[in-house]
């Protein structure tokens, strides 16, 4: 253990829940078992005594011999820590030093830096063993083992230890004291019956999903003894750093009768993928760090089905509704004559727009009345999911006995190779921070340049494929276009995940956060801001900025004088932010979050298997009789939850900001997390070492990220109904301009015209006779005055009320459903009333508890004393003996 107020900092070599929750086996039941589990159990869990179980492992490099030098330096490894420093004082009374064996100085330059390095890491290695002994721990060391190069130091914590640090940590513990636990009645109970009855094919099969009527009191741990805590001079993490140790890990329990066996089966099996998750096996197994991201992660996968549910309800309403929309069947009539505007100087031509028939009808689908519905309910469900963990996760802390924990701020201990020295100027720590936001400053910027650079792409590749003399190359100019940008787009914004991971870490260091928890909410932050910008800033472009800054025919904009702003269809930029969006959503959910978490741990394994092919069969054999702390160092390190969080909260900003335009990505999200969560639970279980477990109350920072883009999502689908969608042009159209209420005449209405006389010098068409006519007047899609008027080209009084609508819809939108997200947190409660019923039943049967103990002490105390003759046998104050304590700590450890 450690002498700091929690061990669960990267400064503790392991963790107490992590031993508590993995009882170590008697050997009355190791002898209960058959041989071939006794000897799976012993194989590499237990110290060579059989008794002592393993608890922890620390490995070391062990330095190989070379043959020119293996006589030498085979003394060397023998030598120990009483040699070295007789040797070091044999110098220091300037004795001459033993004779070396001459040799190639510079060699022997070169030996003795290694061994220098070799030596010191050796010494911290048993000044830092030295102290662990000192706390109480066991420890037993394995150089002889079938992995080369590798030395394994085995930890075990005695019951006496664990107990010590378990009052240290405050521990929760559970009392012989048991309550009923009180169930609902009447209604309430019948429908809890229906409930359980009818789910109960979803449960897995395990003990904690049997009903439980009683409950144990918990009270933090407690010993009346005095006792002496000892502080460790250096972290674990800064050894590893230092390459004192290269790993630190608590076993895997592969035993038959073990959690790992029962979590493999029921939870990390695709085959169980309709069930709910073993929540109270994980959290045994891994802590309650783990336990609460696997429930939040269940909870948020589950109000996935109902948001799914509607988005497929409104993409269907669209399907049904498509030939009845006036506006694309305008567009789509065979009669319908209108010459458009071209789309690039020089080599686009004139085009009719009956050509934008298929995008028009395809815009439909995501562009109706159902959409604005979709978005306001996806902002209710968010309110509501946010509200529903909270009840999940004060329920589970009840449960889990972490309703008066709090987490104590612990110092960061950092590598050497991170952090060489602590600034003690304040002056100098604040030019370091604002280094970090320039250089975080720059970072966006960058993501920034590279959508400028594909806007350059689309609009060049644009020009050259209607140059083209194939015509259906010419006839699908913008679906190439799209589809190949939003390709590149997303194959940016892969590479640049990986790479602002490293610079997010890198940056956060040059802070000097002065806690853990401070670096990790930091580098979460910046993570979260650089991956957000890069997943996020070709489709907020596509949303909100492309069409707009174009200008009219005749007075484009341009880019270096060269390249013409591009436009949307004329149905909108609503269908290419969708396939934006889906190509974004889809490639990151299959490529980052699954390709890669699955086919990189099978390219190892296949690299492994192959490798294993060219060695002989002894190896092979060898490599079968692996101990287990030997099995567990081939695997994977644990990196954190950090990643793991990344990709669900940048999933979530995509089933929210944008829900107005892409409806169905609920369901593709919903699909996704059905893998994900086998997925990371077989990889946890299998591929990964076991992580040590940790403590927590709740999900930390990722809580208030949640809640800021449940935020954002309402003022940006007000943005994208309002300004990216047809849907107030066509209500002030139907309502304001309309001649009989319909949406008759609506698409000539939001078209303007245009002389192609006023084409400045060299834009016009290189073709001006493509269509097989001279033409004299072509249309395009914006609201302004017609050539023939006294103000030409000037934009009309339409766009006037419609940008007045528009902005009126935004206020008013985002403030009724903010109040109605505010009334859904204000309904409902963030802590269950029955949960708050126990708590508080607890307190007084806790209260209850500890009075009748001290009655008891108090009765013990006046037995043991005696009456003088003067009967006096009033309590006074006594001083307590170093022997009644041990006395009064048997009497409250029997509680527990």
């Amino acid at each position: 253990m450690c002498g700091s107020s929690s061990v669960y900092q990267n400064k503790c070599i392991f963790s107490l829940p992590s031993l508590m929750h993995s009882p170590p086996l008697s050997p009355q039941l190791l002898n209960s078992l058959t041989p071939e589990e006794n000897t799976q159990c012993q194989h590499g869990l237990y110290f060579q005594d059989g008794e002592r179980r393993v608890d922890y492992i620390l490995t070391y490099h062990i330095k190989k011999p070379s043959s020119s030098r293996s006589n030498r330096q085979s003394s060397r490894f023998t030598d120990n820590a009483f040699t070295r420093s007789l040797r070091r004082g044999t110098a220091r009374l300037g004795r001459p030093p033993p004779p070396q064996p001459r040799g190639d100085p510079e060699v022997a330059s070169q030996d003795h830096s290694m061994d220098y390095h070799e030596d010191d890491k050796r010494y911290r290695r048993e000044e830092f063993e030295g102290n662990l002994r000192d706390m109480g721990l066991e420890l037993e060391k394995d150089e002889d083992t079938k992995t080369p190069g590798v030395g394994f130091v085995k930890i075990h914590a005695p019951w006496h230890v664990l107990c010590r640090e378990a009052e240290f940590m405050k521990l929760k513990m559970p009392t012989k004291k048991v309550y009923e636990v009180k169930q609902c009645s009447g209604v309430g109970a019948k429908i809890n019956t229906l409930v359980n009855k009818a789910t109960e094919p979803l449960h897995p099969n395990v003990e904690e999903n049997r009903g439980q009527h009683v409950k144990h009191l918990s009270y933090a741990f407690s010993r009346e003894k005095q006792h002496l805590f000892f502080f460790l001079p250096v972290g674990i993490t800064s050894l590893l750093g230092s390459g004192v140790y290269t790993a630190a890990y608590p076993l895997h329990d592969v035993s038959t009768h073990c959690n790992q066996h029962l979590l493999y089966e029921e939870w990390a099996s695709y085959s169980v993928f309709y069930k709910y998750q073993p929540i109270g096996l994980v959290r045994k197994y891994f802590g309650e760090k783990i336990g609460l991201y696997f429930a939040w992660l269940g909870l948020y996968t589950q109000m996935l089905i109902p948001a799914s549910l509607v988005g497929v309800i409104v993409f269907l309403y669209g399907c049904a509704t498509v030939d009845n929309n006036i506006p694309s069947m305008e567009i789509c009539h065979p009669r319908n004559n209108i010459t458009m505007c071209p789309l690039c100087d020089r080599a686009c031509n004139y085009w009719k727009l009956k050509e934008a028939c298929g995008t028009a009808r395809a815009s439909h689908l995501f562009d109706n009345p159902a959409t604005v519905f979709f978005s306001i309910f996806m902002a209710l469900w968010a309110a509501m999911f946010m509200e529903h963990w909270k009840r999940r996760q004060m329920r589970l802390n009840y449960e889990w006995d972490l309703t008066g924990f709090e987490e104590e701020e612990v110092s960061a201990l950092l590598s050497p190779t991170e952090i060489a020295e602590e600034p003690t100027n304040k002056w100098k720590q604040t030019v370091q921070s604002a280094m970090a936001g320039l250089k975080l400053v720059l970072l966006i910027g960058v993501t920034f340049a590279i959508v400028f650079g594909v806007i350059l792409y689309r609009i060049s590749i644009t020009a050259a494929l209607h140059m083209s003399n194939n015509p259906t190359t010419r006839s699908n100019v913008r679906l190439m276009v799209k589809t190949t940008a939003a390709i590149i787009n997303l194959v940016v914004i892969l590479i640049l995940d990986e790479v602002y991971g490293a610079v997010a870490r890198w940056l956060t260091v040059l802070e000097v956060p002065k806690t853990d928890r401070s670096f990790e909410e930091r580098l979460i932050f910046k993570t979260f801001v650089l991956k957000f910008v890069n997943a996020f800033t070709p489709i907020i472009y596509i949303a909100f900025f492309r069409g707009r800054l174009v200008g009219r025919p005749g007075s484009y904009l341009y880019v270096f004088e060269s390249y013409r702003m591009e436009e949307c269809a004329h149905g909108g930029c609503l269908m290419e932010l969708c396939i934006q969006l889906s190509i974004t959503m889809l490639g990151k959910q299959l490529i980052q979050n699954n390709l890669f978490e699955i086919g990189i741990p099978k390219l190892k394994k296949l690299i492994r298997y192959i490798k294993s092919k060219r060695r002989s069969f002894q190896e092979e054999e060898r490599e079968k009789k692996l101990q287990r702390y030997e099995t567990d160092h081939f695997l994977e390190p644990f990196a954190g939850l950090t990643p793991e969080y990344m990709e669900m909260i940048i999933q979530f900003g995509f089933v929210t900001l944008f829900v107005a335009s892409f409806p169905l990505a609920p369901l593709f999200a919903l699909l996704n997390n059905i893998i994900e969560i086998r997925l990371d639970a077989k990889k946890f279980v299998a591929e990964l070492r076991r992580p040590v477990a940790a403590r927590a109350k709740d999900i930390g920072i990722w809580y208030n990220l949640l809640r800021g883009v449940a935020k954002v999502a309402v003022i940006i689908n007000a943005f994208v109904i309002s300004f990216t969608s047809d849907f107030i042009p066509r209500l002030v159209y139907q309502y304001m301009y309309s001649p009989d209420g319909s949406m008759h005449g609506f698409v000539n209405h939001t078209m303007s015209y245009f002389n192609v006389s006023d084409f400045q010098d060299g834009k016009e068409p290189m073709d001006p006779h493509h269509l097989g006519y001279q033409v004299e007047m072509c249309r395009y899609k914006d609201y302004r005055e017609p050539p023939w008027s006294n103000t030409p080209y000037v934009v009309s009084k339409e766009f006037w009320a419609v940008l007045a609508a528009r902005l009126a819809f935004v206020i008013v939108f985002q403030n009724v459903v903010m109040l109605m997200s505010d009334i859904v947190d204000w309904l409902i409660p963030d802590i269950p009333k029955d949960i708050s019923l126990q708590i508080h039943k607890e307190k007084i049967l806790m209260v209850e508890l500890f009075m009748k103990e001290e009655q008891g002490k108090m009765q013990f105390i006046d037995s043991m004393t005696p009456c003088d003759g003067k009967g006096r046998n009033n309590h006074a104050p006594i001083a307590r003996s170093r022997s009644i304590p041990h006395t009064h700590s048997h009497t409250h450890a029997n509680n527990f």
